[in-house]
C-alpha cells in the first residue's frame, strides 16, 4: 500500500529544482555582459555626425547650428537601437533581460541630464559649451554601460571624457571640431573594431 509521503516527495523535489533553476538563472544574468553592442551601428552613427559636422561648419546662427545637431542625434538614436535589437535579435540576447535593462539604464542617465541640460542651455542662449557638455556626458553613459558590456566599451567611454574636457579648455569655434573628432571619428573607428573582433 503506498503511503502519502511517497507521492509528495517527487512533488516536493520538483519544486525544489525549479527554485534552484530560478536562482541560477538569475546568477547567470547578473554576472552576465550585454554583448549586443552594434559595431555597424557605431559606424553609421559616426557618419551621422560627420554629415552633421560638415553641415554647421560655418553656422553663425546658434539655433540653426544646434538643429542640425539635435537632428543628428536623433537620427544617431534611431540607427543604434534599430542595429542594436537586430544584433540583440541575431545572437539571442535578450533586449528586456536583467543585463540588458542595467546597461540601458546606465547609458540612458547620462543622456537624460544632456537633454535637460541642452534644454536649458539653448533657452539662455548659451550653446557655447554644448560641445563639450556632450562629449562629456555621453562618455560618462558609455563608460557606465560598458561596466555591463564588453571591454571595448569603457575604453570608448573614456575617450570621450578626454575629447569633451579638452573641449571644454578650448576656445568655442572649436567645439565643432571636437563633435566631429568624438561622435565621428571615434564612433567610426571603435564601431570597425566591434564589428571585427565581435560580430557586427
Amino acid at each position: 500500500m503506498d503511503h502519502p509521503e511517497s507521492t509528495r516527495a517527487p512533488l516536493a523535489l520538483d519544486a525544489g529544482a525549479d527554485e534552484h533553476l530560478r536562482v541560477i538563472r538569475t546568477a547567470m544574468e547578473r554576472a552576465g555582459s550585454f554583448t549586443a553592442v552594434p559595431g555597424w551601428g557605431g559606424v553609421g552613427m559616426g557618419l551621422v555626425a560627420l554629415s552633421a559636422a560638415w553641415l554647421a561648419r560655418g553656422v553663425r546662427d546658434p539655433r540653426a547650428w544646434l538643429s542640425i545637431w539635435l537632428a543628428a542625434a536623433v537620427a544617431g538614436f534611431a540607427i543604434g537601437a534599430i542595429t542594436m535589437a537586430r544584433k540583440a535579435s541575431g545572437s539571442g540576447v535578450p533586449l528586456l533581460g536583467g543585463v540588458s535593462r542595467r546597461f540601458y539604464l546606465t547609458l540612458g542617465a547620462p543622456i537624460a541630464v544632456g537633454a535637460v541640460l541642452t534644454a536649458a542651455l539653448a533657452a539662455r542662449g548659451d550653446t557655447a559649451i554644448l560641445p563639450g557638455v556632450w562629449l562629456l556626458l555621453y562618455g560618462s553613459a558609455v563608460l557606465t554601460a560598458g561596466a555591463q558590456s564588453i571591454p571595448l566599451i569603457p575604453t570608448l567611454g573614456f575617450s570621450f571624457l578626454a575629447v569633451g574636457t579638452i573641449a571644454l579648455a578650448s576656445p568655442a569655434s572649436w567645439g565643432n571640431g571636437y563633435l566631429a573628432l568624438g561622435f565621428g571619428l571615434l564612433q567610426i573607428a571603435f564601431g570597425l573594431v566591434i564589428a571585427r573582433r565581435h560580430g557586427g
